[in-house]
């Protein structure tokens, strides 16, 4: 599949306009661990935009939640690894992550939100002025984007073997260079 293939079906899937940024964001963010970890970031930034495919339609493991997405991106003949990462990024989903592209996903997943929420209370609204210790700082306000599980954010950085810090940076870099396109 290629990423125009891979974005069409995210057009048809999730019409939440959040929803869409959140996919960029990790499509993004896995293409820059695929150049750490040697992986083919095309390939990685499809996984990062299908990750959620179902998430409007099915979003909670009791809706079925990644398993129905899985199951159309199985359809459609996806390889068996991107599938793989996709159920993996879900502990509940029992798929043990095992390989760079599962660890990344799983990764920058909550990450990726807790960046973009910290972005947008700053003055300009914009990713140009977010920087790791923002971040951090953000991250221990435990009222401050609620939904965002830090002890996965921290467990993220552990799996793809980086300091926290240097995680967050890699996944700020890559967010910035398409702030545009998450209108940040």
């Amino acid at each position: 599949m290629t990423r125009d293939e891979a974005w069409a079906l995210v057009c048809e899937w999730i019409h939440n306009d959040n929803l869409r940024k959140h996919v960029l964001a990790v499509e993004a963010a896995m293409r820059a661990y695929a150049g750490k970890f040697g992986g083919d970031a095309d390939e990685w930034g499809a996984v990062g935009l299908l990750h959620d495919l179902d998430y409007e339609r099915h979003p909670s493991q009791d809706a079925g939640h990644p398993f129905v997405g899985v199951e159309e991106l199985r359809r459609r003949g996806v390889p068996a690894y991107w599938t793989r990462a996709i159920l993996s990024h879900a502990d509940y989903s029992g798929v043990p992550r095992t390989s760079p592209m599962e660890h990344s996903l799983y990764a920058v997943d909550e990450l990726v939100g807790l960046i973009t929420a910290t972005a947008l209370v700053r003055p300009g609204r914009s990713l140009a002025e977010v920087d790791v210790p923002a971040v951090r700082r953000k991250m221990k306000d435990k009222a401050f984007a609620r939904g965002v599980n830090r002890e996965d954010v921290v467990r993220g950085a552990d799996e793809v073997g980086v300091p926290l810090e240097e995680h967050i940076g890699t996944v700020i870099a890559a967010l910035q260079r398409i702030a545009p396109h998450l209108g940040l």
